[in-house]
């Protein structure tokens, strides 16, 4: 697998770079912009905690549901017009959340737009792999930091736009960034239809998605990817309330631990993608992961009281698997429609599996009484990391592994 060689990042796909990076604003600000302002919403007409609950569960169950969708569709309409198509329905998911005039529709317009979001999170790495093959490090490293900024600057600003000039006018302003999202997308499609109107162009094989299922290499980057997410979902849901119980924290403290928690995945975000690429550091990032992991749950089962913020800090050093497996969806891929086929399986059985541990995490920790268990199960879910680190090390593709095992791919 010979890297292809580096051309000036502006040359002929200054256009891709910026719709990249609109793109990977635009998926993170329309997730991140709502849960601030529910007291706002609340105090117009009724939102039930139930309505609250789903709309905290629906984004890991929509994005499994549509990554495994999204190749099929690809393959239908392209990258780039199925791109410009998930950018009009969080446009239009945004706008109606805006406008909503009661709870269901709130939660319609909601889902509308994690639908959009599953779709768009399983382009991002094939989009990447398509303008910049050459630098795969460098834009994942790009995307995956616009995505960590796009998800803590949406709740800093949502409460006094909301106080300024309402909430409706707080949520609806992200479909402006939505919009500009299309534009590079629909110059790029025009392109590249006109650019291929003359051609013969080649099929991909049929059933691409569906061999990732009898991979190893598919299997070791789901594991990462789900790893990484279980704990995120699960961290976000459960750390505050752990740290008040086991950690003996004031509520504030620990809302100021989850945010430690949080930003930690700002600089991992800026030098994990260049550490795979660059240094070939695949097995001992994951080899950080896990150890960070599971020395930051020792910590809150053996010592919660001592120094719970190095513990938040470790863990949140862990998810570093999330940057990483990106990056490597373009790394372990020598075809397009199977950079295509890897992200929708990694990311969709990889979220649907993470969707489970908020909900079974806190279900045992409400039969046990304690939190015991349920981090022990954390520790577990970290180790499971260790054998996929072996695996998705190994520097071949998803198609090499077709290969050995099956014949032509």
């Amino acid at each position: 697998m010979s890297p292809s060689p580096a051309r000036p990042l502006w040359q002929g796909r200054a256009l891709a770079l910026v719709g990249i990076v609109l793109f990977a604003f635009s998926l993170r600000s329309a997730v991140a912009s709502l849960s601030p302002l529910f007291d706002h919403i609340s105090a117009e007409y009724d939102v039930p905690s139930a309505v609250i609950g789903l709309i905290g569960t629906a984004p890991p169950v929509c994005y499994a549901i549509f990554g495994l969708l999204t190749p099929a569709l690809e393959r239908r309409f392209g990258l780039e017009r199925l791109a410009v198509a998930a950018m009009a329905v969080v446009t239009l998911g945004l706008i109606a959340r805006a406008l909503a005039p009661n709870s269901g529709l709130l939660l319609a317009g909601t889902a509308l737009i994690f639908a959009a979001v599953g779709t768009g999170n399983i382009l991002l790495p094939p989009l990447v792999k398509r303008y910049f093959p050459d630098r795969i490090g460098l834009l994942t490293t790009v995307f995956s930091t616009t995505m960590a900024v796009a998800t803590f600057v949406p709740p800093l600003v949502a409460v006094p736009v909301a106080d300024a000039a309402g909430w409706r006018l707080s949520l609806g302003l992200w479909a402006f960034f939505a919009v500009l999202a299309m534009v590079p997308w629909i110059g790029l499609a025009a392109r590249r239809r006109a650019a291929t109107a003359d051609d013969d162009i080649e099929q991909p094989p049929p059933g691409v998605l569906s061999r990732m299922w009898r991979l190893p290499l598919a299997w070791a980057l789901m594991v990462g990817f789900a790893v990484s997410s279980s704990l995120a979902y699960t961290a976000f849901v459960w750390l505050p309330t752990i740290l008040i119980e086991v950690a003996g924290v004031t509520p504030a403290v620990a809302g100021m631990l989850l945010s430690l928690f949080a930003f930690m995945g700002l600089p991992v975000s800026l030098l994990v993608p260049l550490l795979v690429t660059r240094g070939n550091a695949t097995r001992a990032l994951f080899g950080v992961s896990v150890v960070t992991g599971l020395v930051g749950i020792a910590g809150l089962l053996f010592a919660p009281t001592t120094v719970p913020w190095l513990w938040v800090a470790l863990l949140g050093l862990a998810p570093l698997l999330f940057p990483m497996i990106l990056v490597l969806l373009g790394l372990r891929t020598r075809t397009h429609e199977g950079s295509v086929a890897l992200s929708g399986f990694v990311q969709s059985v990889g979220y649907a599996i993470a969707a489970l541990f908020p909900f079974g995490i806190g279900l045992i920790h409400e039969l046990t009484g304690s939190w015991t268990i349920p981090l022990v199960i954390l520790a577990a879910v970290m180790a499971s990391a260790i054998p996929a680190g072996v695996v998705a090390a190994r520097k071949h593709t998803v198609e090499d592994d077709w290969e050995s095992r099956h014949g032509a791919w």
